[in-house]
């Protein structure tokens, strides 16, 4: 996959050391993390950093930190990710919640869709999602994925699993 892609409003680039104030305060937050495992410290947030920056190197690809074009700002993160152990070739997203709601987290996660099928050959693309996270459901379901089935996490949470094949993005997007 492209280390890099850009779409109207975004960049979208494999994080470095400097995004870990944006990072960690998005991890702080108990509103923006409160589906994906509540507020964490600063060292946590390194540890997320570091493990997304990492699964470039070991998996040539990873979650890619969002900048918002206009302003230069850190505002989230999104991309393939496939750590060990992981349901499926996952698209996933987090964004900070001043950048809510305006349509980021569609526009990061469809480039990197498009990427991940195009360029790493991904035959299956999946969203793992609480249940209670009517956004992201949204989000999933703008992409064009639907509920597949459920999966426990380690911790033994259930989690919502949507997705979608490489020939229904194709002919999804080939409509757009």
């Amino acid at each position: 996959m492209e280390p890099h892609l850009e779409t109207p409003r975004l960049l979208l680039r494999p994080p470095t050391e400097s995004d870990l104030d944006g990072w960690a305060a998005l991890d702080a937050d108990e509103r923006a993390t409160a589906f994906i495992g509540g507020p964490q410290d600063r060292v946590f947030a390194w540890r997320g950093l570091a493990t997304a920056a990492g699964m470039w190197a070991l998996r040539g690809c990873g979650l890619f930190s969002v900048i918002e074009k206009g302003s230069g700002r850190w505002i989230g993160r999104a991309g393939p990710w496939i750590p060990e152990g992981a349901e499926g070739t996952e698209i996933g997203w987090a964004f900070a919640l001043e950048a809510q709601g305006k349509g980021y987290a569609t526009e990061a996660a469809q480039a990197a869709m498009g990427g991940a099928f195009d360029t790493l050959g991904w035959t299956e693309v999946i969203h793992g999602i609480d249940a209670e996270n009517t956004a992201s459901i949204a989000v999933a379901r703008r992409l064009g994925s639907t509920w597949l089935r459920t999966a426990a996490e380690p911790d033994g949470k259930i989690t919502q699993i949507y997705g979608q094949s490489r020939s229904q993005w194709l002919s999804t997007t080939a409509s757009v």
